[in-house]
């Protein structure tokens, strides 16, 4: 006599393997979140400490909008000193999900500024309109919240 799995036994086997891969690719998916949540951070703390080195040097913060606050391939310079060679773009910075850092002075005294991001899963009632048209939910800089 041939022994066998029964059917009952299969589809045990097969929930508990479904069940097992649903709960890792649920815990995969919010690792690779927090990974870009701290990457965020993690560029916005750096433009920060370069724009505050710009301030400290040239007595204001970067004029928004010129090519030194391009993300992603612009710098932070003046014309003796770069102070950030490549400013960082967002992880997800491509495709109909893609998001972007924001920055701010309001002028013409460029005393102050805001440094924006979106943080996935955050709390969206922080949105302010010191981020335009850019959707963002953590801000920092004597202008925006922390």
């Amino acid at each position: 006599m041939k022994k066998a799995f029964t059917l009952v036994e299969l589809l045990v086997v097969i929930s508990i393997i479904a069940l097992l891969f649903s709960i890792a690719a649920v815990s995969y998916s919010r690792f690779v979140k927090q990974g870009r949540n701290a990457r965020r951070k993690s560029d916005i703390e750096q433009v920060r400490a370069a724009i505050e080195l710009y301030r400290n040097f040239n007595g204001v913060y970067p004029t928004p909008g010129t090519p030194g606050m391009a993300f992603g391939t612009g710098s932070i310079a003046d014309a003796t000193s770069t102070y950030m060679s490549r400013i960082p773009q967002d992880p997800v910075s491509t495709g109909s999900t893609a998001k972007t850092y924001f920055y701010t002075s309001p002028g013409p005294s460029y005393m102050d500024y805001t440094l924006c991001a979106f943080i996935e899963g955050g709390d969206t009632s922080v949105t302010t309109e010191l981020c335009g048209a850019a959707e963002c939910n953590y801000c920092m800089g004597p202008y925006g919240q922390k």
